[in-house]
């Protein structure tokens, strides 16, 4: 028997990328719940999944054993409530639950976090980091698709002491341009994006304070800039910092030590970087580093699928670990 488990937010990006993964899964079965109101349930029929109305009753009779939010942050910190009082567990996809108190998300968001107790309980989804406290989670905060890429390529060298980190790190990240979502924009629309390449949220991304909490850097010593990418899908971050390790190979090494056993991450060999071919539509993240031995210079370039490591499947891994599944069903 398979377990069901809801999607709400299945018609984003995000959440067609789990309806497309779960297909594949062993033991979970996609429920499509219904949370808008204006929006007939056909695209559900077609695909013969079954789907619910966004509701306590819906998902109690349902008996869903998980659900996932890929919703607005204010949309998840409504429902996730009760959900939660339903006997589910949830997978937020959102903001909502991310940072830890509900200044830093007010800061960064500004907006207020309605569910401050819930931010406080929320386990943060990045299991290379985080397996122990999410397999015993009833709410896991799914990562941004910028801090996982950041954070899975600088926390190792951080923990290592290799980073000098007096000179600062510089992540220059692009995205494509699924990233900002299935809603209509200017910014994102065909005439604006294509032949076209552009920064934006320059020194005020609200994804900052995750590689800040993750990684214990302070705000000072981290600087970012988020790009968007005349493309579908994929996140490529290009990481600058100084060091005085003299061979790349010993960088590698650190990596390597780090991430022994880890389905998911792969490092490339020294002098070597992957590209955005590299991880579409994996769950994977590719990381490689160069090295000037010579001026301390070093590189890293982190490399994901967005709608994959960065939302749906990481999900669907948090997932697997709350519910007692092998942490690579339906990912690999």
């Amino acid at each position: 028997m398979r377990q069901k488990v809801g999607i709400v937010g299945f018609r984003g990006y995000s959440g067609a990328e789990l309806v497309r993964i779960l297909a594949r899964h062993a033991h979970l079965e996609p429920v499509l719940i219904e949370h808008r109101k204006d929006v007939e349930d056909h695209a559900a029929r077609r695909d013969g999944l079954a789907c619910i109305s966004c509701t306590p009753e819906a998902v109690l009779a349902a008996g869903l054993a998980g659900v996932f939010l890929a919703t607005p942050a204010d949309v998840s910190m409504e429902l996730a409530p009760w959900m939660l009082d339903a006997g589910s567990k949830v997978v937020d996809l959102s903001g909502a639950f991310r940072l830890r108190t509900p200044e830093n998300y007010r800061r960064w968001y500004k907006e207020e976090q309605t569910q401050p107790a819930l931010l406080a309980e929320a386990a943060y989804g990045l299991p290379e980091f985080c397996r122990e406290s999410i397999k015993g989670a009833r709410l896991v905060a799914n990562p941004g698709c910028y801090p996982t890429a950041a954070n899975l390529a600088i926390k190792p060298l951080v923990e290592a002491g290799v980073i000098d980190r007096q000179a600062g790190i510089v992540c220059d990240a692009k995205s494509g341009v699924s990233g900002a979502g299935r809603k209509p924009s200017l910014k994102t629309s065909f005439c604006e994006v294509t032949e076209n390449f552009s920064a934006y949220s320059i020194l005020d991304h609200r994804h900052v304070p995750e590689v800040l909490l993750t990684s214990g850097l302070e705000e000072g010593e981290f600087s970012f800039t988020a790009h968007l990418l005349p493309v579908a899908r994929g996140i490529l971050e290009t990481i600058y910092f100084r060091t005085s390790v003299k061979r790349p190979e010993d960088l590698t090494e650190v990596y390597a030590k780090r991430y022994a056993g880890e389905p998911f991450v792969r490092i490339w060999d020294a002098g070597h970087v992957p590209d955005l071919h590299a991880v579409e539509r994996t769950n994977r993240c590719d990381i490689g580093v160069k090295l000037d031995a010579a001026t301390g210079r070093a590189v890293v370039v982190s490399a994901i699928d967005n709608l994959v490591k960065g939302a749906a499947g990481q999900a669907i891994q948090n997932m697997n670990l709350v519910l007692g599944y092998a942490e690579t069903e339906g990912l690999l």
